[in-house]
């Protein structure tokens, strides 16, 4: 009730004076200062104005995936605080930081059409936000995508699991939002000189919160296994720089987790990494002229192979490192040029 109140009260201050409030500021946004009923995201790029109508410019607008705070309903528009959300938890060692243009708005106060609102009291609510983060996940994986197709998605991903953590739709949600905000970060990353440094621990580390968070939410689901796929980022080298040691490291990390995660979504093409790599040591150690490990090396990459199709028959990645283990038994190169 006392949230209530203030909101009331922000919403008569908004109406007495128009001109100043786009300024102002709400309470702190919780992730519980406001009553959950209040809380809700556009899913359209929605124009903010300072009263109830659209004669005058609009102030701010609010994309997709943004949080606001309803604080009154006038015929078909809505008094609101904008772009409440809390800000990204973040790693303050990593850098490139994830940001993007509009990514930490200021809050505003104003009035938006009564269009496209979707809270935790809205019916069928976390299908509407997942189905429109998954059109914006498309969208952002198009060869010109729309300007921050995937913040948005990653935004609204987020609110589902947020407004509605019993739905179904939620633990999918919650890695896919992980997910998207980890592969921008990624990029970004990769973009730096440290990215091509041999030992990873040279370069940023991308932040894990988000993707752990997943895994101590969902234990027992396959997103743990997808997450736990994509931390491996973390330990990868940036660059063999034609040397063994990483490939070496890398194979053990794949091996290790197609054990941990037998039959998981991501096992098999683990264990098709795990290989490739073998194949690139037997090139390596042919270069460096050490036949014996450029046997035992080719021997693991046939054994990799024929795990994979043995445990993962129908998968793309059995029959890409049968190709792999192929080349390599025919003496092809598998690391820098083929030809002959």
């Amino acid at each position: 009730m006392q949230v209530q109140t203030k909101i009331r009260v922000l919403a008569i201050a908004l109406l007495l004076a128009p001109v100043t409030l786009h300024a102002q500021k709400p309470p702190k946004n919780n992730k519980s200062g406001y009553d959950n009923a209040a809380r809700a995201t556009v899913l359209h790029t929605a124009n903010l104005y300072v009263t109830a109508e659209s004669t005058a410019p609009p102030i701010a607008t609010i994309t997709p995936g943004h949080e606001i705070v309803v604080a009154d309903h006038n015929g078909p528009w809505v008094n609101v605080f904008a772009n409440t959300d809390a800000k990204d938890d973040s790693d303050p060692d990593s850098k490139p930081e994830f940001t993007a243009p509009g990514d930490d708005p200021q809050p505003s106060a104003g009035w938006i059409r009564d269009k496209g609102i979707v809270g935790p009291t809205t019916p069928n609510g976390d299908a509407l936000i997942y189905g429109a983060a998954a059109e914006l996940e498309a969208q952002a994986q198009q060869p010109h995508p729309p300007a921050n197709a995937a913040m948005a998605a990653h935004l609204l991903y987020q609110r589902v699991f947020e407004y509605f953590p019993q739905s179904p739709l939620a633990p999918e949600a919650a890695f896919r939002s992980a997910d998207i905000r980890w592969q921008l970060d990624k990029f970004d990353i990769s973009s730096l000189p440290s990215a091509h440094e041999q030992e990873s621990y040279l370069r940023p580390q991308l932040f894990e919160g988000d993707l752990r968070k997943v895994m101590k939410l969902y234990p027992a689901s396959p997103f743990t296994a997808r997450a736990a796929f994509d931390l491996l980022d973390n330990q990868l080298c940036g660059d063999w720089q034609g040397l063994p040691k990483c490939p070496e490291q890398e194979t053990s990390l794949y091996l290790k987790y197609a054990d941990h995660y037998p039959g998981g979504p991501k096992s098999a093409e683990a264990l098709y990494d795990a290989a490739y790599r073998q194949g690139v040591l037997v090139t390596m150690y042919s270069i460096d002229d050490n036949p014996k490990r450029a046997q035992a090396a080719a021997k693991a990459c046939q054994a990799i192979a024929d795990e994979l199709k043995q445990k993962y028959p129908q998968s793309d990645f059995s029959a890409r490192a049968a190709s792999i283990a192929f080349r390599v038994a025919q003496g092809i190169p598998i690391y820098g040029s083929d030809r002959q």
